[in-house]
């Protein structure tokens, strides 16, 4: 009986060792390094690319400076990753990062065989077809025997395989590793078409040398859910990356921007008490300061203001928010409430 007792004192001591170590992570390894090492994409105007200045800038940029706002109260306190298709699941996996912002469409493959969780959607899309105008090519069922530029090691060429095998359609792949050397194949000539999520081929599209020239053919063959990716068995990292996110759609549904947030403070409403942290709770359920939520909308901006100022109709992009519009607006943008 006494071995016995032994014996479950040391399963229990083990249990809570691994339950703190799972607690403490990334969360405390970022704290101790002073920044936040965010993987993204390097080629993709509107999302993540560095500007000639060296200045990074995009969508999915924006929402790793929100998770740094929220971390240390300094959206800046985050160092960018350029990874490819193939390198951004090894380079999470392996801790190389600490976050994965790179237009990656959460699967059941990438959550449970990879090892990894996705958060929050920051941005809905599906994959499409870009071509040639002079082509005359008006659906993508007339891409029978077609050369298509694709990245390797992604779901648009699991998605692409599939199309073209259920439409009894023979196709021949180009395949490229880095996005912006595919974009260039295409527009050299080295394929018919060029497969992406429409986001991506609209940003292709827009640093073309004559955009007008290409034209996104009208299917639409999946649904990719572009999410920041995290590692298991993190759950405090995870919900401060999957509370950060949110907080941006919150913010724009209860009408509060970066040029009003400071206003809002004085607000009467007890959702935003909680939301801004004048009331406290939020920031301590998550061991954040209470103005963790404040700091990412006044230094980054709600959705929709990060939507409009990177990929929005006003942009050289020039989307619609369309399934990325607030839930109250017909979109897809619903996040959890804040108590």
């Amino acid at each position: 009986m006494k071995l016995l007792k032994v014996c479950l004192v040391v399963m229990l001591t083990v249990v809570m060792a691994t339950a703190g170590m799972a607690v403490a992570g990334t969360l405390d390894d970022v704290r101790a390094k002073g920044f936040i090492q965010a993987g993204v994409n390097g080629g993709v105007f509107g999302f993540s690319m560095p500007d000639d200045k060296g200045v990074w800038k995009g969508l999915d940029v924006d929402t790793a400076r929100a998770i740094a706002a929220a971390v240390f109260g300094d959206a800046n306190k985050v160092k960018f990753s350029a990874l490819t298709a193939v390198q951004r699941l090894p380079a999470l996996q392996s801790k190389e990062i600490d976050v994965l912002c790179r237009n990656t469409t959460q699967t059941l493959t990438r959550e449970t065989t990879n090892g990894l969780n996705f958060v929050h959607v920051n941005y809905y899309d599906g994959q499409g077809f870009l071509v040639q105008k002079k082509l005359g090519i008006k659906s993508a069922k007339e891409l029978g025997g077609a050369t298509v530029c694709v990245l390797p090691g992604t779901t648009t060429e699991m998605n692409a395989a599939d199309f073209f095998r259920k439409n009894e359609m023979k196709w021949k792949p180009v395949v490229i590793e880095q996005t912006t050397e595919l974009s260039k194949a295409f527009f050299a000539g080295r394929c018919d078409c060029l497969t992406s999520d429409v986001s991506q081929l609209a940003a292709h599209r827009s640093v073309a040398p004559k955009p007008d020239d290409y034209v996104l053919l009208p299917e639409i063959i999946s649904k990719e859910p572009l999410c920041p990716v995290v590692r298991h068995g993190d759950d405090r990292w995870y919900d401060i990356v999957n509370f950060s996110v949110m907080a941006l759609v919150n913010a724009e549904e209860m009408g509060i921007t970066s040029k009003n947030v400071d206003k809002m403070l004085k607000s009467k409403d007890p959702q935003i008490q909680r939301f801004l942290g004048v009331s406290p709770g939020m920031g301590e359920a998550l061991g954040l300061d209470e103005k963790w939520a404040y700091n990412i909308i006044k230094q980054v901006g709600n959705y929709g203001e990060i939507f409009e100022r990177n990929v929005g109709v006003k942009t050289q992009l020039g989307l619609e928010r369309g399934l990325n519009a607030l839930w109250t607006e017909g979109g897809l943008m619903y996040a959890a409430p804040f108590r």
